[in-house]
C-alpha cells in the first residue's frame, strides 16, 4: 500500500510563548485534519509594544496523511 502525505502551511500566535503558539496551531489543525504526522517551525516572529514582546507568531508546515 502506498502512503501519500500533504503539507499545509499555517500561522498561529500566542501572547504567552513560542511553544504555546506552536501547540495552539497544531491543536487547531488537528480539529479539522486527520492523521497529522508532524510539523516543523518555518519561521518565528514577535510583535513588540512599549519595548516588550506582546505576541509570538509562528509559521508552521504541518504534514498529514491523505485517506
Amino acid at each position: 500500500m502506498t502512503t501519500v502525505a500533504k503539507v499545509i502551511e499555517l500561522t498561529a500566535s500566542s501572547p504567552k510563548s513560542i511553544e504555546d503558539a506552536i501547540e495552539s496551531g497544531i491543536k487547531r489543525a488537528d480539529s479539522t485534519l486527520d492523521q497529522i504526522e508532524g510539523a516543523w517551525v518555518q519561521d518565528i516572529k514577535c510583535v513588540v509594544k512599549n519595548g516588550k514582546v506582546s505576541e509570538w507568531r509562528v509559521n508552521l508546515k504541518v504534514t498529514f496523511l491523505l485517506k
